[in-house]
C-alpha cells in the first residue's frame, strides 16, 4: 500500500522541479532581452555652468547636507534649471577637484560623464578629510540623467 503513495509524492516532486526550471528558462529568456546594452547617440552637447554650494537653491543644500559623507549622485530641479550632483564620498586630504568630461543630450536621455581629480603633484593639500562635490546647472530638461 505504501508504494503508490510514493510514486505520487515522486511525480508530484518532478512536477514542481519541472515548473521551477521552466520558470527559471522563462525568466533567463525575457531578462536576456533586457540587458543589450544600446548604445544612444549624441543629439547634442548640453551647455552648463559650475555652481558653487553657496549659490545652489536652499532646498537642494539641505538636500546635499546630510548626503557627503557617501558617494552619491542626484538630480534636482526648481522648474527653471536642471541641478546634476555627483559626490565622490570622503577622501583623506583636500585638494581633490571633479571634472565634466561630458554632458550631453540623446534622443531619450541626458548622460553626465565626471571624473575625480586628485591634489597636483607637490602640491600642499590640506591633511584633513575632503568631501569633494560639483553640481552641475544646465537648462531645464524632462530627460532621464544617465551617470557614467
Amino acid at each position: 500500500m505504501g508504494l503508490p503513495v510514493k510514486r505520487e509524492k515522486m511525480k508530484n516532486s518532478q512536477r514542481w522541479i519541472t515548473a521551477v526550471l521552466l520558470a527559471a528558462a522563462v525568466m533567463l529568456q525575457v531578462t536576456g532581452c533586457t540587458v543589450d546594452k544600446v548604445e544612444e547617440e549624441k543629439v547634442r552637447d548640453l551647455d552648463y555652468t559650475v555652481v558653487g554650494e553657496a549659490d545652489a537653491p536652499q532646498e537642494l543644500r539641505e538636500i546635499l547636507a546630510g548626503k557627503k559623507v557617501q558617494p552619491f549622485k542626484l538630480t534636482y530641479s526648481d522648474d527653471q534649471n536642471l541641478y546634476i550632483v555627483v559626490g565622490y564620498g570622503p577622501q583623506n586630504t583636500g585638494g581633490y577637484s571633479i571634472a565634466v568630461k561630458d554632458l550631453y543630450l540623446t534622443e531619450n536621455s541626458i548622460v553626465i560623464d565626471t571624473e575625480l581629480l586628485g591634489p597636483e603633484k607637490g602640491e600642499a593639500a590640506a591633511q584633513e578629510m575632503s568631501y569633494p562635490v560639483i553640481i552641475v546647472m544646465t537648462e531645464y530638461l524632462e530627460n532621464p540623467v544617465i551617470f557614467q
